[in-house]
This record gives structure tokens, sequence and C-alpha cells, in this order.
């Protein structure tokens, strides 16, 4: 998008160079089992400054008194979490890039989180992007005047908190084997705390513990990257382990109420020129005429799983539980980056740090390239120039 920076890229890109950035991103660390595009996205100042204003007016909702009260029925009963907290450690906001009525690259809201992202893998491929490819310091993928020593400050003081690095988890399910198991091993050489899967934990009375050779460590802090509805085909894991419903001597960064409350739940609340009309399907009256232009969302679901996309009125019909999805209207995508053989669709994912007693902090993106209908790695695995990366932002 900044066109001498993609033409130079383009012009010095080579197989070879992309085989070597790929073997430098795996280096001590495991195989990447998603697809990472062969390119970073070059955003322009002025579609950065759009970015960040749209994550401004986002924030101001989120900050808001009644935004408690507001999203309290987005957290569902059967996984509500005890002594939740009054912020989200982590804001992540997906925005399409679009182009508006007067032909200018443009974001639109695509989906929002209150749950961390891939803050250790994103910093990672930034610097081998850098280094491989020979990028010049008139872009850079940190934001709001982060490098690296200012960033890894800040993630160990959201992340670990007044603790020692020893006594905070990296909980999910099955963390060694998630798709995003990379991101955790990064994270853990970054802040030297310790990847656990769910049954990895030991509880006695309030207190949650790990083994340690011949030690037993207690954990005073979880990372939290378990979303709930991993488990809830197997809730009898919950007994192999601890359940995170009980009340425990344990702090979360972030709490998991927050995975809810900051969602596609927030956004009919969100009244914005970059956020698209956006309802919840039970307050729908009437479908609209033109419903080829909407997409269905369910509320509680990730990685874009059980959108409708191509909508007709028997599925608004079938949905039991209209309460829990959102009607939205479609957001099209400019094919704005410019590969070898034509154009490709971009989403970028802002990314916020917000320390306790503290303001949140835009510190770092993601960015995920499609030719497909969908945007996500999962969708675009056979397809070149797609998949995973990051953006270079004009300064």
């Amino acid at each position: 998008m900044i066109s001498a920076q993609r033409q130079k890229y383009n012009q010095q890109f080579s197989s070879e160079k992309y085989k070597a950035f790929l073997q430098k991103l795996e280096e001590g660390l495991i195989k990447i089992p998603f697809r990472v595009a062969e390119t970073p996205v070059f955003v322009p100042r002025a579609l950065k400054e759009k970015l960040i204003e749209a994550g401004d007016e986002i924030i101001r909702l989120i900050k808001q008194d009644n935004f408690k009260a507001l999203t309290e029925k987005a957290i569902p009963e059967e996984w509500r979490v005890p002594n939740e907290n009054g912020q989200s450690h982590f804001l992540t906001f997906d925005f399409g890039v679009c182009k508006d009525e007067q032909g200018d690259l443009t974001p639109m809201l695509i989906e929002m989180q209150g749950f961390p992202s891939l803050y250790g893998f994103q910093h990672h491929m930034g610097k081998k992007f850098k280094s491989t490819f020979d990028l010049d310091d008139t872009v850079d993928y940190f934001l709001n005047d982060f490098n690296e020593e200012k960033y890894i400050d800040l993630l160990k003081k959201v992340i670990i908190g007044k603790h020692q690095p020893h006594e905070v988890a990296l909980m999910d399910v099955d963390a060694h084997n998630q798709k995003t198991a990379i991101d955790f091993l990064v994270t853990e050489q970054m802040l030297g705390i310790k990847i656990l899967a769910l049954t990895d934990i030991i509880k006695e009375g309030k207190n949650l513990f790990y083994q340690e050779g011949a030690e037993k460590i207690q954990i005073k802090r979880i990372y939290n990257r378990l979303i709930f509805d991993e488990i809830a085909s197997d809730p009898e894991i919950l007994s192999k382990s601890f359940d995170p419903r009980e009340t425990l001597n344990i702090e979360w960064a972030t709490h998991p109420n927050w995975f809810y409350r900051i969602s596609k739940y927030t956004m009919p609340f969100l009244r914005s020129r970059f956020v698209p009309e956006t309802r919840f399907l039970n307050q729908v009256a009437t479908i609209p005429q033109d419903l080829e232009n909407y997409v269905l969302k369910p509320l509680f679901s990730f990685a874009g799983m059980g959108v409708i996309i191509d909508v007709h009125p028997t599925d608004i019909a079938n949905i039991k539980d209209p309460e829990n999805w959102i009607l939205q209207r479609k957001v099209n995508y400019e094919p704005a980056v410019q590969s070898p053989t034509g154009g490709v669709k971009a989403e970028i994912r802002m990314m916020y740090l917000w320390a306790d007693g503290e303001e949140p902090q835009l510190c770092i993106n993601l960015a995920r390239l499609s030719r497909g209908k969908m945007i996500g790695v999962r969708y675009n695995a056979d397809f070149d120039w797609v998949g995973g990366t990051i953006g270079f932002m004009e300064k």
C-alpha cells in the first residue's frame, strides 16, 4: 500500500529469501503449522492514523462507567468466573482494509477481543522480516514509539505483574500442541514464564501448583490462553486439573470474563464510520431486503467458526437462539496489497496492552492476507501470498 515500499519489496523478493525467512522464524522453536505470508503489509500514514482513530473510539466505549452493565449478558452463566478485575489486560481489534466513498483506503471493524493474541510471535516475526528483507527505518511494526526494550518491559508488567516469572504460567488446554504453540515458546523465551497444559496444573485447597522435578511450585498468576469453547465438549477435563469457575488464590491476565465482554457482543453498541451496521439478531424486526449484503455471526465462537457468509431467510429462521447471534453488514475488502499475481485482501489487528492502574497502550499489530471468501490462515491454505503476517507502518 506504500507504493515505493511495495515496488522495492516485490523486485527483490525471491522464493529462496522466503524459505530463509521461514527457517529463521522456526529456528530453535518448532515447525509453524499455519501459513505465514510471503510479505508484510506496508501501511501508509493516512491509513495508520485512521486505524489509531478507530481504536481510540472503541476504547472510549470500553472505558465508559456503564460498560460492564452493557455487557453483563455477554458472559454465559455456565462459564462465568469469579473475582473479575476492572479491565482487560489485552485489547485486539481486527479491521478489514476497504475503500471509502472517496476511494481512499479505510479500516472497517470486523471483530474485537479482550483476549491475548500473538504478542510474542508478532515481535519475533517483525524482526525476521526486517532482517531478511532489509526493510528500511521509514516503516516499523511497532506503534506509539515502542521499541523492543520498551515493549518487552510492558509485556512483563502486564503478564508477570509483581510476581517472579516462575510463579506465572501461560495456560492453554493442550498448550504444546496448539496451533499457536510457537507464540507460547517465544513468550517463554522473552519472559521466562512456564508453559502449562490445563492438566499440568495441580489444585490443593484454593491454591494452584505445577511440578518442576521434585519441587512443587505455586502459581500466582495465569497468562490465560484457554478459550472455554475448547473444553465445552469435554467438561470432564476440569476434574483432572482445576475448575476456573471456583474461587481460587490466583490472578488472571486477562480474566476469562473479558473474552466475552469485549467481543462481537460489543459491536452493536458502537457507532462509528469505521464500524459496519451490526445488530443482535433477536432485535432485527424486519429482515433486510438486501440480505445478500449481510453476514450472520455467532457471538460465542472464534477463528471464524460458524459464520454464515451467504445468508438466506431460512438461515435466520433456523436459528434457535437469535440472542446469541449478530447480523452485520458485509465489509467489502479492497485487494490493496499487490502481489506478483494480482491484488490481495488484507486485515489488520491493532494490539494493545493495558497494565493494571494504567491506560491501554497500542504497541504492535498483526496482519492477515487472503484471496478466499474469508480472512484467516485456515481458509487460505491453498494460495500463495496469503496467511499470517505483520504490518510495517509508515512513521
